[in-house]
C-alpha cells in the first residue's frame, strides 16, 4: 500500500470522488487552501479535528514529492 493510500482516499460516494483524508470527509485541497491563505497547520487542524497531524504532514510530504517529480522528470 502506498503512502497516498494511507492518508488520502478517493471514492465516488464521498464528495463525488474528491480526494479526502482517510476516515474523514475533509478534502486534501482544503489543507492546501488554508496554507495558501497564510493559515498555519495548527489552525487547519483546529478547524478539522478529524484530520490528524500525522495525516496532514504525510499528505504535505506526498504533495511535495509529487511536485518535485513533476518539476524534475527523470
Amino acid at each position: 500500500m502506498t503512502a497516498a493510500k494511507l492518508v488520502i482516499h478517493s471514492d465516488p460516494d464521498i464528495l463525488g470522488g474528491i480526494p479526502v483524508f482517510v476516515g474523514t470527509r475533509v478534502p486534501m485541497k482544503t489543507l492546501l487552501d488554508y496554507l495558501e491563505a497564510g493559515d498555519s497547520l495548527d489552525e487547519f487542524l483546529d478547524h478539522f479535528p478529524s484530520v490528524s497531524r500525522d495525516q496532514a504532514i504525510a499528505a504535505l510530504e506526498l504533495a511535495k514529492e509529487m511536485l518535485t517529480a513533476y518539476a524534475n522528470p527523470a
